[in-house]
């Protein structure tokens, strides 16, 4: 019985390792050439928004074996873990002193597109890529939306519907719904361009934590706790009423424990809303991570 047990457990920890290297092992090659050769990353950035997302959420939402319906729940469900976030990390703005622009907009969203996307195909192979599109099509709706809302006192609708990643999300039900052909030659195009997303994203994670700051450190430890658990609480609260299958149970978990998004600095900075105490939380929580992922794994696993 101990021996099973001790393989079993030997078992788990390599599937983990399996998962969390790969993730690592990119971002690390990014952070170390960015240290031997200041790197930046802000074109390559822009064309990954631009070009490489949009064609891979397209090519994932396009192909033949996408069903819209079966994910309405799961996006519900990471609809609850971004709004479910900011009532959980609400009460901590006063009690760290921090203002609620400041603090809620990390909590609430997290690193679904960098860390999220590949994290989840690596879990639980390329049958989870479409989940993963839908969690992060959500979470960067809202985050372009209400987000915006949150630190600027109004939002631009109109100026969201014109960014590609939402066009190629509209291009991609559209083609799911009514099942229109796509002929081979263009799609494989597509799924090429859209290939190039994650890597390139993990490198762009690893480049960007060159810049971490620790003047801020106590209030970036705070954040790096309070990022996960935020997301988890209204997850395990709500999943009687949200009611998914294990698997997608499995996937918004994971989902829920991301630490925040680069984007939400980048955001901080041009709002000037004290965008080293963000910049703390988000590089801090994505370091942190490497604890949080797998004890989340081990739980889903």
């Amino acid at each position: 019985m101990d021996a099973l047990f001790n393989e079993t457990s030997l078992q788990l920890v390599q599937r983990i390792f399996g998962v969390v290297f790969p993730l690592a092992a990119i971002a690390a090659v990014g952070f170390l050439y960015a240290r031997k050769r200041p790197t930046d990353m802000a074109v390559a950035n822009r064309i990954n928004i631009d070009v490489f997302i949009p064609a891979l959420i397209f090519s994932v939402m396009a192909s033949s074996d996408f069903r819209l319906l079966d994910y309405l729940p799961l996006a519900f469900g990471a609809l609850v873990v971004v709004l479910g976030s900011a009532l959980v990390a609400w009460p901590f703005c006063r009690w760290l002193g921090v203002a609620p622009k400041t603090l809620l907009p990390p909590m609430m969203f997290n690193n679904s597109g960098n860390l999220g996307i590949p994290l989840l195909v690596l879990a639980f192979c390329e049958a989870a890529l479409p989940a993963a599109i839908v969690m992060f099509v959500v979470s960067n709706l809202l985050h372009f939306t209400f987000g915006i809302y949150i630190l600027e006192g109004h939002s631009r609708p109109l100026q969201t519907l014109r960014m590609p990643i939402i066009l190629a999300t509209f291009a991609g039900v559209v083609w799911s719904v009514w099942n229109l052909p796509l002929p081979e030659p263009l799609f494989i195009s597509i799924d090429m361009l859209g290939q190039i997303a994650i890597p390139l994203m993990l490198f762009a994670l690893g480049v960007r934590m060159t810049d971490v700051d620790f003047s801020q450190w106590k209030l970036g430890l705070w954040g790096t706790v309070l990022s996960p658990l935020s997301g988890l609480i209204p997850v395990l609260l709500l999943q009687p009423l949200l009611q998914l299958d294990a698997q997608q149970f499995g996937y918004l978990l994971l989902f829920a424990a991301l630490p925040p998004a680069v984007l939400n600095y980048m955001l901080s900075e041009k709002y000037q809303q004290e965008p080293d105490k963000v910049a703390a939380m988000v590089l801090m929580g994505n370091i942190g991570s490497l604890l949080f992922i797998p004890v989340v794994l081990a739980f889903i696993l």
